[in-house]
């Protein structure tokens, strides 16, 4: 349909599909969604898992309203092997409000339920800020350097959140994705963050460092995931781009890696080897992401000698 009608009527007509695909598996959800105010684990365990359930009816109803709306070939590579009855860690580079939404197709079935680290603001957003909640996803704030500054304590403030939610995900299964970039990658981002990726945001480890430590034994690995979107056209977001049909020939590369035991337990905040050691990890991963990026924007490129070593992050 796609090839049939103009780029911005496809975008108009996903968008208004998606709305009344959300509102009617909302409606299913609803109840689910308020029996969750009530302050009882066993019973918030129970509504949870019924959101999740409906949810990933609306991740199938997503796809096949993508597969009949866009042109959609997407290339995913996966090294390795998913079990969607065993938990995982996800991690990717994050372009886009659209990254959230391919993920939910691309990984539908392969792996359990997505959920997302996502801003605190979001929660207060209608449907989707009180879907997300009941199906306990991690909320996380976001403090200033200057707030910080004045109140030292708020540092520890989304590490408590993280631990939380570590043990409602030790009841049920989960494939927790972090996008470590922590905001959607632009050039100007890069420049005045002084990145040293071409195609990257410096990754911030703390989040990551400390749910390994509170869950780590329970991943069956790591699954980095690397997201490359097709050009867009007359300066269209990758958002408005993707609901517009252009982002049919997205690729997505999935690597299954081990975590290094030594990783999943050491005092991230107080101890500084442990710190530069996890640090080098992270850094080697985004090093060989960023590089995966620009071959696949640049197959032709030749890589400078050394350029895939792994940067020295703060």
């Amino acid at each position: 349909m796609a090839r049939l009608l103009p780029a911005p009527l496809v975008g108009v007509l996903t968008f208004v599909l998606k709305f009344f695909v959300l509102i009617f598996w909302f409606t299913l959800m609803l109840p689910g969604v308020l029996l969750h105010l009530i302050p009882s684990r066993a019973l918030r365990d129970r509504t949870s898992r019924y959101c999740v359930w409906i949810a990933r009816r609306w991740v199938g109803s997503n796809a096949l309203l993508y597969r009949g709306v866009h042109p959609m070939h997407w290339r995913i590579e996966i090294d390795g092997t998913l079990d969607p009855a065993r938990n995982y860690l996800v991690i990717a580079n994050h372009q886009s409000w659209a990254d959230i939404l391919i993920l939910f197709v691309a990984l539908h079935g392969r792996m359990p339920f997505l959920r997302f680290f996502l801003k605190d603001q979001l929660k207060y957003i209608p449907i989707i800020g009180q879907v997300c909640w009941a199906m306990e996803f991690p909320f996380m704030k976001r403090h200033s350097k200057v707030t910080l500054a004045k109140n030292p304590a708020l540092r520890n403030q989304d590490l408590e959140t993280t631990r939380r939610k570590c043990e409602v995900y030790r009841r049920q299964p989960v494939a927790l994705v972090n996008f470590l970039e922590g905001t959607r990658f632009t050039d100007a981002k890069r420049q005045a963050t002084a990145s040293p990726f071409i195609h990257l945001l410096k990754p911030k480890s703390a989040g990551l460092a400390f749910t390994l430590n509170a869950m780590g034994e329970q991943f069956a690995g790591l699954v980095d995931v690397t997201l490359v979107y097709a050009p867009t056209r007359g300066g269209r977001s990758r958002l408005w781009s993707w609901l517009c049909g252009e982002q049919g020939t997205a690729e997505l590369h999935m690597a299954v890696r081990p975590i290094p035991g030594h990783l999943l337990r050491g005092d991230y905040e107080r101890d500084a080897a442990f710190r530069a050691d996890f640090h080098r990890w992270v850094a080697q991963l985004w090093a060989e992401k960023d590089a995966r990026i620009q071959n696949k924007k640049n197959p032709d490129a030749v890589t400078a000698p050394g350029s895939d070593a792994a940067p020295q992050l703060d």
